[in-house]
């Protein structure tokens, strides 16, 4: 099954020379689930030639806001009703989960309580509570009719939707590993922006594991899940 992977922003310049690029981070979850990827790097205007260039789409993470005025959102709106419509599948993570939310016809905002940054736990529908890194103020914080929730926590409460066999979308990151998590807070400190408690604890739980082989089997399973043709 190929996977075409739309990427939606950039890992800061320090972060990529080491680790790579959210295209990169996702191929490393994903890989020996049987899949193929292409990347296009949608935030650049780099589009794919219709919706039928893959089997499945895959939206990344963004430092951007689904309900900015960027180029590249209002064609990558259209993209995505297109494939919800032909039910072709996606997955959408952190900015994917939301910026699919408002395609669909949800509402993304900044969360008056501010941020969420590192190892988080959620409640996961048929999982329990599972750890996984975060680092968002943007929320889903109104559903598209087709969406249901099956993951939350007191924070973010719709941290998990699914639309049918359509789409599977999460607001965490499953695909930030703890290196790349604590270059991330070294790099990103600010405290005009960012609680430095936060941060602190944020640093120290890159040592504790998460669950991300976890998720990257959950979005393998809803990829391969059997479709009408």
């Amino acid at each position: 099954m190929k996977i075409g992977i739309l990427v939606c922003g950039h890992a800061i310049d320090e972060v990529a020379k080491t680790h790579g690029d959210y295209g990169d981070w996702f191929v490393t979850l994903l890989a020996g689930h049987g899949f193929t990827f292409e990347i296009y790097e949608v935030v650049d205007m780099e589009f794919p030639s219709g919706i039928g260039d893959a089997d499945g789409w895959l939206l990344t993470g963004s430092r951007h806001g689904a309900y900015e005025d960027h180029a590249f959102i209002p064609p990558l709106e259209d993209f995505v009703r297109e494939a919800y419509a032909a039910a072709v599948p996606m997955v959408g993570v952190c900015f994917g989960h939301q910026l699919i939310a408002q395609a669909l016809g949800g509402k993304v905002e900044k969360y008056k309580d501010g941020w969420a940054v590192g190892r988080q736990e959620y409640s996961f529908e048929d999982h329990g509570e599972v750890a996984l890194n975060a680092w968002h103020q943007d929320q889903v914080l109104e559903l598209p009719e087709d969406a249901r929730v099956i993951a939350g926590n007191d924070f973010c409460k719709y941290a998990g939707l699914v639309y049918g066999d359509r789409a599977y979308t999460i607001q965490p990151h499953p695909e930030f590993s703890n290196p790349v998590m604590a270059e991330y807070i070294k790099l990103r400190r600010d405290p005009d922006i960012y609680d430095e408690a936060m941060m602190d604890h944020a640093a120290h739980n890159t040592k504790r594991p998460n669950e991300e082989a976890l998720l990257a089997r959950e979005i393998a399973a809803f990829f391969n899940q059997p479709r009408e043709a």
